[in-house]
């Protein structure tokens, strides 16, 4: 076989393509909330915290953040020795505890939502307005598809 001859590499899937693009924007969202002390679990949490405008039962909140109870109890914590959200007893269930933003969360919260908005539009900037628009109807399509 001579140099001519190399072997092709296989064609890189689909969805491939897509998993590795999701990583390379997770990454970059990633990094960007390091500079604040937050990860993109965390945001997730201070933002739902921040949109129910009360405190939220860590079951529910589990829910909406699509995580299981016991790494919802282990993000709590940590955005509680941060000082970002306290527990505060159910007052419907003495056996229930719930997640409540504090104000130091709420404003860690407003500038971590600037971080991600200003990372998007870096990300994104090699996008014209109509590439935009089709990613996300794609990635709604996908979505909506998923199980």
């Amino acid at each position: 076989m001579n140099d001519s001859a190399a072997i092709a590499a296989p064609p890189v899937s689909l969805s491939s393509r897509v998993l590795g693009a999701a990583h390379g924007v997770e990454a970059r969202l990633e990094g960007a909330l390091e500079s604040i002390g937050l990860s993109l679990a965390k945001f997730g949490v201070l933002s739902k915290l921040a949109e129910a405008g009360e405190p939220v039962s860590l079951g529910c909140l589990a829910g909406l953040c699509s995580c299981v109870r016991s790494n919802m109890t282990q993000l709590i914590d940590r955005l509680e020795a941060d000082k970002l959200v306290e527990r505060v007893n159910d007052p419907s269930d003495r056996r229930s505890v719930r997640a409540l933003l504090t104000a130091a969360g709420r404003e860690r919260q407003i500038e971590a939502a600037r971080i991600v908005e200003e990372t998007e539009q870096a990300v994104f900037a090699p996008l014209g307005d109509a590439d935009r628009a089709t990613l996300c109807r794609l990635v709604s399509l996908l979505a909506i598809q998923s199980p």
